[in-house]
Parts: C-alpha cells; sequence; structure tokens
C-alpha cells in the first residue's frame, strides 16, 4: 500500500501539510475508536464536542477577536477533508455548529448576539442547530410556510415546523427562518437567533431509520406560539433568505470537502482489501478488472480535491463565484459515491456488513449529495450560469 497517492500531503505545502497531519491525528485519536458504534447504535456522542472544541476545530474558521483561529478557507477543506475520512457524524456536526450557525452569527449578528454565544459555540459548551428546512420547503427554500406573526407589542409568534435538522434534538440555540409576510415569498423570510428553552416548542427525532449519519442528531422542530423578540432577528426583517443562502454557501465547502475525505477512504479500504484477499491463487488486487477500478478511483478522488482546494483559494482571495463551489460539490460528491460503490463490491459480501468500513461510508455519502442542494440543483446553477444572458 502507499498511502502517498490518496493523501493530500504531497499536494501541499510544509505548514499546510503539517496543519492536515494535525488533524488526521486527532481523527485517528479521538473519532476513529467510536465511529463504528456511534453508528451501530444511532447514538450522538457528546464527548465528541467537547474533544472538536479542545483541539480547535469547532472554532477553526472563526476571527481570532471571537474565539476562533482564524483558519483560511483551505484549511478549513483540508480539516473537513480529514474529519470526512474518519467519522461524517463529526464533520457533518462541524458543518453546522460552526459553518451554519456560528460562522453566520460572526457575518450577520450584533456585537450582542456575538457575543452571547459564539464563545460558547467554539468552546463546544453550547450547541447551535440551523432550522430552516420543512416538509414542503427543502431545495425551494422559498416555499416555507413556517410563519412569524408579530404581536402588538413588537414580540413574534413563530408555528410552523421543520424538518431534517441536524443537532435539532440537542441544541441549546437556534437560527430559525420564518416569513413575517408569506404574501412576499422569499421577500418576507426573517432569520431568528433564539434559545431553544422557552416554551411553544416541541422537539422529536426525525421518524424512521436514516440510511447514513446515524451518530448524528436529527430533529423534528414543531413550532406553536414560540416566542421571540426584533431583537433576535439575525439580521434584518425580511433579510432571512439571504442570510440562509450565506450560510448554505459556505456549508458545501464543507460538503465537498468531507466526501473527498470518504472517498479517500474507500479507495485505502479498497486497496488494503484486495491486496490481501486470495481468490483463485492469488491476490483480487492482480486481477485487471480491479486494478482498473482502483486506478479510476485514485484519478477521480484527485479529481475532486484539485476543484475543492481551487474553490477554498478563490474563495479566501475574494474571486470564488458560485460555479466554483457548485462544481466542488458536484463532482466531489458524486464521485465520492461511485468510489464507495466500487469498494463495497469490491469487498463482495463482506462489503455486505458493518464489520467493513466501506458500508457505512457508502450510506453515509449519499446525504452529501443531496443536503446544502442537490446534485441535481448544482447542475441547475451550472446549466443556467452557463446558459443565462
Amino acid at each position: 500500500m502507499n498511502p502517498e497517492l490518496w493523501l493530500p500531503d504531497s499536494d501541499l505545502d510544509p505548514a499546510h501539510r503539517e496543519f492536515a497531519q494535525r488533524i488526521r491525528a486527532f481523527a485517528q485519536e479521538k473519532l476513529a475508536p467510536h465511529a463504528r458504534a456511534i453508528d451501530e447504535q444511532r447514538t450522538f456522542r457528546r464527548e465528541m464536542v467537547r474533544d472538536l472544541a479542545t483541539a480547535g476545530i469547532l472554532g477553526g474558521p472563526l476571527p481570532k477577536q471571537l474565539g476562533g483561529s482564524g483558519w483560511s478557507p483551505l484549511q478549513l477543506a483540508i480539516a473537513h477533508e480529514e474529519l470526512g475520512a474518519v467519522c461524517g457524524n463529526a464533520r457533518g456536526f462541524c458543518a453546522v455548529q460552526t459553518g451554519l450557525v456560528a460562522q453566520c452569527i460572526a457575518k450577520y449578528g450584533t456585537e450582542a448576539q456575538q457575543q452571547r454565544w459564539v464563545g460558547p459555540l467554539v468552546r463546544g459548551e453550547a450547541i447551535g442547530c440551523f432550522a430552516l428546512t420543512e416538509p414542503d420547503a427543502g431545495s425551494d427554500v422559498a416555499a416555507l410556510r413556517t410563519v412569524a406573526e408579530q404581536k402588538p407589542d413588537g414580540t413574534f409568534r413563530v408555528r410552523g415546523q421543520k424538518h431534517w435538522i441536524t443537532n435539532g434534538g440537542v441544541a441549546d440555540v437556534m437560527i430559525v427562518f420564518a416569513s413575517t409576510d408569506l404574501t412576499l415569498g422569499r421577500a418576507g423570510i426573517t432569520a431568528f437567533l433564539v434559545d431553544t428553552q422557552r416554551p411553544g416548542l416541541r422537539r422529536e427525532p426525525m421518524p424512521g431509520i436514516e440510511l447514513g449519519h446515524r451518530g448524528s442528531d436529527h430533529a423534528v422542530l414543531t413550532f406553536d406560539g414560540f416566542a421571540t423578540a426584533a431583537a433576535e432577528m439575525l439580521g434584518a426583517t425580511g433579510k432571512g433568505f439571504g442570510v440562509a443562502m450565506g450560510g448554505l454557501a459556505a456549508g458545501r465547502l464543507s460538503v465537498a470537502a468531507g466526501a473527498v475525505g470518504i472517498h479517500r477512504a474507500a479507495l485505502a479500504e479498497a486497496v488494503q482489501f484486495t491486496t490481501g484477499r486470495q481468490q483463485f491463487g492469488q491476490p483480487l488486487a492482480q486481477f485487471q478488472m480491479v486494478q482498473e477500478r482502483l486506478a479510476d478511483v485514485l484519478t477521480s478522488l484527485h479529481a475532486s480535491r484539485c476543484l475543492v482546494q481551487r474553490c477554498a483559494r478563490r474563495r479566501a482571495d475574494g474571486s470564488e463565484t458560485h460555479a466554483d463551489v457548485a462544481m466542488a460539490k458536484l463532482q466531489a460528491t458524486e464521485a465520492a459515491a461511485q468510489a464507495t460503490e466500487t469498494a463495497v463490491m469490491l469487498h463482495g459480501a463482506r462489503g455486505y456488513s458493518s464489520a467493513f468500513p466501506v458500508e457505512r461510508l457508502w450510506r453515509d455519502i449519499q446525504a452529501l449529495r443531496i443536503y446544502e442542494g442537490t446534485s441535481m440543483i448544482q447542475k441547475t446553477i451550472l446549466a443556467r450560469m452557463l446558459t443565462s444572458d
């Protein structure tokens, strides 16, 4: 086995290589021992939050003045690849806690909101969620039906339902999106930053058993007269759609990088298995059809990583376009889905069991093709950019 062929190290300068290796060591020590168990037991592991905070990962991309480490977008991509290669639940938690919640507060929040919540989120003392998706408003965010009715005293009462809210059942704080005027469509959507410990909110686990990311918390949130105030708005009235899109755009880089991690892990497992497994008197890896598949998975891995890191570098210098992150997410998630499918097939019957990681990797990648904008949505974005005047 030659891990140098699939690790990012040879493509990185010394400082970024050391950074990748540090996050990799953390993931192997603190996350790998629990990855299979939390998946099989469908358990959200709170100790993971503490470990991520202690390692400085929860605050990584946040400004230093808010308690973060000021990571560049490239450092974020590297870190989330390393997390994704070991535990998709941990990478997904960071994408929500840091990307969708803390970074949105840092960008759109008042000084008081930042002081109240960013520190606890970075230190792992509070857990956040991003309450956007509804049963009838997924890809079409503007179709949300949750309403925030303003009362004569200036307060708001929120009514409606959200679902598939990651961290929703364990969150201490949430960004909830509701319309103050449904007739205005997206122009009526407003974001509120509120704590979850108040009347009018019912939290329940998502029904059924998730295909993947079973070590994460996914909840249905039902609002019935949930009280919030104008001072708790995140941004201005009617500007919530922009907050949502800003958060999702930031999150797509994490998703793409996490997909590269899953892809990489699938390749490593396939190489290890096929070089050790004997059939017809020789290792599986000696068969030409197996070699062809391994070569394809390796090549597509590097293509995905190149697009992800290109997007990160363009984000850092301010030249990023919507096409950059759309291409990165589309390529990385779809290529990783094919890589995990190949890895399962090369494992044969063993790939059908949770005793081997490829089964979990195959399940976990499916969600990355869906959330933060499905693969079809990314194609729509790209096609419209190509054909618009």
